[in-house]
């Protein structure tokens, strides 16, 4: 096997580990994905009294809290005025 052969296959090689990897990462998300929506549903159920479980009642608490918490940051926010564009009779001459 000569060098351009070496090289080739190495080539190969790598380009599938990195195939491999892309699709590794991608799954993950795909898995975090699942696992956030999962989490809104749950939350939603725990918070409406459909599902009610120890285990949960801290991280209800507790999404409970910075969600006000956000909301308590938004509502002191100053809201910025937004200006009107001049049009040609405002222009300076």
């Amino acid at each position: 096997m000569g060098f351009l052969d070496k090289a080739k296959q190495a080539a190969e090689q790598a380009a599938n580990r990195a195939n491999e990897t892309v699709a590794d990462v991608q799954t993950k998300r795909d898995l975090q994905k699942a696992y956030g929506e999962l989490g809104e549903k749950a939350f939603a159920l725990a918070a409406s009294g459909a599902i009610s479980h120890p285990g949960l009642e801290a991280d209800v608490t507790r999404i409970r809290e910075l969600q006000a918490k956000l909301e308590d940051e938004t509502a002191a926010e100053p809201t910025e005025s937004v200006e009107q564009p001049l049009s040609g009779a405002d222009l300076p001459t």
